[in-house]
């Protein structure tokens, strides 16, 4: 599947609604497990947005911040790991090297991890204000796990 047509209309229908659900499954799983990564690395004010009625190249950015340039780098290297641990392999990764925004783009889901006055200074949240938020809580053995907003 590439970038581009990954939303094209299937001319099997019920076969692209069973892909569709896949598809989104998949692209939690994959957030969940950015998210936990970015928790682990005590990544601040995290925010997850669903992106896919917005824009259609993704379905979710994940936006967290760090302190320095130093964490932000931690951070992305964290998230890797775990990606990496599932068998996730990012198309690409830019600004690692700076550590004011790193992005990872793995198609569905893109990270965003932001050195703090970076962040405010690009306001990613307010750009793609239509987008809707998803929330995190706790689940019953204490883990932060995603829910509708």
């Amino acid at each position: 599947m590439t970038r581009l047509n990954k939303h094209k209309v299937s001319s099997a229908p019920a076969l692209e609604s069973h892909s569709s659900l896949t598809e989104v499954n998949e692209s939690l799983g994959t957030v969940q497990r950015v998210v936990d990564a970015c928790l682990e690395a005590k990544g601040r004010e995290l925010s997850i947005l669903d992106v896919h009625d917005v824009f259609d190249i993704a379905d979710y950015f994940v936006i967290v911040s760090g302190r320095s340039d130093r964490q932000t780098q931690g951070i992305t290297n964290r998230v890797l790991s775990a990606l990496e641990e599932q068998g996730i392999h990012p198309e690409f990764v830019e600004g690692y090297e700076e550590g004011h925004w790193v992005i990872i783009d793995c198609i569905d889901v893109v990270v965003h991890v932001f050195y703090e006055p970076m962040r405010e200074q690009y306001d990613l949240e307010g750009l793609w204000v239509k987008a809707k938020k998803l929330c995190l809580s706790r689940d019953s053995e204490g883990r932060e796990v995603l829910s509708a907003a």
